[in-house]
């Protein structure tokens, strides 16, 4: 049924609007957010529809493998679930750059990882019928250790700020829902009231 829903929507995914995940967010243009725009879809290869009321996954980036979410802003968005909302837009802002610059260097270092390999082999990129060379599990798993130590720093950086992100992200969520409940609940006394 999901799978439907995403080839119904050209590759997109609906999210409820009301479901939220911590660490996804898409950066964008906040002016244009706050005008009913979606400017944070441009470039992303999808739009979601304008009458929506939802958030919107979109298909995978090809840098970073990570899935860009395009997040409804409702028209009367409290100062509290702004901030939230840029909270989540800014950790989604902040894992594409760090994965897109990873994957980038992790192809680059590799590529030439193989390269140096089968030249000290005397083999060619290419075999005779024009198939691209590889080097077996092994060797290969040299290179994915070598890689792995050398990126050690970056990796642990990367997850305490990962941390640090989604724990003012919980945060600011579990303050927009008490605000959410008092509000409710207020309303909720106001009509047994009348």
């Amino acid at each position: 049924m999901a799978a439907a829903r995403v080839l119904r929507a050209g590759g997109c995914y609906r999210r409820h609007p009301l479901a939220s995940a911590s660490s996804s967010a898409s950066s964008g243009s906040g002016r244009a957010a706050e005008r009913g725009e979606r400017p944070d879809s441009v470039g992303l290869g999808f739009r979601p529809p304008a009458h929506s009321h939802s958030d919107w996954i979109g298909p995978p980036d090809k840098l970073s493998n990570l899935r860009p979410v395009i997040f409804y802003v409702p028209p009367e968005e409290s100062a509290l679930e702004r901030r939230l909302r840029e909270a989540r837009q800014e950790a989604q802002a902040s894992n594409q750059r760090f994965w897109a610059r990873h994957n980038r260097a992790f192809r680059q270092e590799k590529e030439e990882f193989i390269y140096s390999r089968l030249k000290a082999k005397g083999l060619e990129m290419r075999d005779e019928s024009g198939q691209k060379a590889t080097l077996n599990a092994e060797e290969m798993a040299d290179f994915y250790k070598d890689f792995l130590s050398k990126n050690f720093k970056k990796h642990l950086q990367y997850n305490r700020d990962w941390y640090k992100q989604n724990f003012r992200i919980t945060f600011l969520m579990g303050q927009v829902a008490l605000v959410r409940a008092l509000r409710w609940l207020r309303r909720r006394k106001k009509n047994v009231e009348q």
